[in-house]
């Protein structure tokens, strides 16, 4: 019998609405508070940061929301992304599991990115912003943005992670191609950048710090507005359509998942590939297991505590319920940048409360090892970040193994690791390492939290 090995949608089969996971959430997430007052937002207070369209899409309650025409046509130059059935690494792996992976890597930026960049630009542009900052960390969102916003003639200041601004210099190039000015983070440019350097004046930088120097930035001019690549609501909401387009390519495939993963950083492609399978089991009656997979070194789900946040590490941002390590808590330097975050995003924090989902951590090596696997037996050299999914999916196909059973496993690949050559030289080298903090590093990291609210 022929092998299906891919499988596209024409155009006429492509989704034309993202989902809101928030409409069917038995228990709908704790509001958001200002980081001054204490009160819960309102979609106005974050007029002065955000397009207002994204922001009242951040508090939406609609199930379904239309995406708009041309946005729909710009995800035509790549999407739909293959759906991808791995039998070189079922072989290789010598299971029973069927394993299918959707390709996000097919993006012009590499990555899953392109699905909110291009519509948060959109909608800056259509209400006048003439510029946008933001934050990166392994480089996959400040290039994704960087894309976009040439597209819509949008002016773009990125603050990228130093660690990762040194690792990755071609994500800097691609960001640089496309117009974008990127600066390393802790800077200069901010109070908040300068704080820290004051500080620390060696810091490797975090997410958090960047996003506190992009932020401040943004603030400080009426015709600015920044944008972020994960965590938020409306970010997450973008990215539904990879599990949308999943849904429709597992049917056409005539096959089922069992178990659908995805890597974990803030949630944009967990929640991407997760969150519409996640809806057939609370409407549809499904039993589909849905793993999220984080760093061992940056464990918020695992072994982070819900409660009020920061998003950032100076403070400007909204508190915000989910699971976190503290906003200032340093990460590891680890290679897979885009996983580099102390917290967990709203939904899909309050889905793990609620035991809809579930949570592992993995360490560094592991997730290189899967790594090469994938690539000598699937051809494509994964991102860092992917490998965490990756070799979640090799553990699932290896109790598929010992139990004997054929389940279905997906998992979204959220891009290509092209740019990412100098992680994989470190890995073959013997120079890279595990990291796994200490319950004292932990809690010492928490304590600091006991008097947010």
């Amino acid at each position: 019998m022929k092998q299906i090995k891919k499988i596209l949608l024409t155009e006429q089969e492509m989704p034309t609405t993202w989902y809101n996971i928030a409409a069917d959430m038995p228990n709908k997430p704790l509001p958001p508070l200002h980081p001054g007052t204490k009160q819960a937002l309102k979609p106005e207070d974050l007029y002065p940061l955000f397009a207002e369209e994204l922001a009242k899409q951040e508090f939406s309650m609609e199930r379904y929301i239309e995406i708009p025409d041309e946005v729909q046509d710009l995800y035509k130059i790549w999407r739909s992304t293959p759906l991808v059935r791995a039998y070189a690494l079922e072989k290789a792996l010598d299971t029973p599991a069927k394993i299918y992976f959707k390709n996000e890597g097919t993006s012009p930026a590499g990555s899953h990115k392109p699905n909110t960049a291009i519509a948060q630009a959109y909608y800056n542009y259509k209400q006048g912003i003439k510029r946008i900052t933001t934050e990166t960390g392994g480089g996959q969102w400040g290039t994704a943005l960087s894309f976009a916003c040439q597209h819509f003639g949008l002016d773009l200041k990125v603050f990228m992670v130093k660690v990762s601004y040194n690792q990755k210099p071609y994500r800097k190039l691609m960001m640089n191609t496309w117009g974008a000015d990127v600066i390393p983070s802790p800077s200069n440019l901010t109070a908040a950048g300068r704080k820290i350097l004051s500080e620390h004046p060696d810091s490797p930088g975090s997410l958090g710090i960047a996003i506190s120097e992009a932020v401040e930035l943004a603030a400080q001019d009426p015709f600015t507005n920044y944008s972020l690549g994960s965590v938020l609501n409306h970010v997450l909401l973008h990215q539904t359509i990879i599990g949308e387009e999943a849904l429709l390519q597992m049917e056409k495939a005539g096959d089922e998942p069992d178990i659908v993963i995805g890597c974990f950083g803030g949630g944009s492609n967990f929640a991407g590939i997760s969150f519409p399978f996640i809806r057939r089991n609370l409407k549809g009656g499904k039993h589909t297991r849905v793993i999220a997979v984080e760093p061992q070194s940056c464990p918020k789900l695992t072994r982070g505590q819900f409660q009020y946040d920061f998003g950032d590490t100076v403070g400007l941002t909204p508190l915000l319920p989910m699971y976190t390590l503290g906003h200032d808590f340093q990460p590891a330097s680890i290679h897979a940048g885009g996983l580099r975050y102390h917290g967990a995003g709203v939904l899909v924090s309050q889905l793990l409360k609620d035991r809809l989902m579930e949570a592992v951590a993995i360490p560094q090596l592991e997730t290189f090892e899967a790594g090469i696997l994938f690539a000598k037996t699937e051809g494509i050299i994964p991102a860092p970040e992917s490998t965490h999914a990756i070799a979640q999916a090799i553990r699932e196909a290896k109790i598929a193994k010992e139990e004997g059973k054929a389940k279905t496993i997906l998992f979204n690949l959220s891009g290509h690791g092209m740019i990412d050559l100098f992680a994989y030289e470190q890995y073959l080298g013997g120079n890279l390492q595990n990291f796994e903090l200490s319950d004292r590093e932990i809690a010492r990291s928490l304590n600091k939290l006991e008097n947010l609210i």
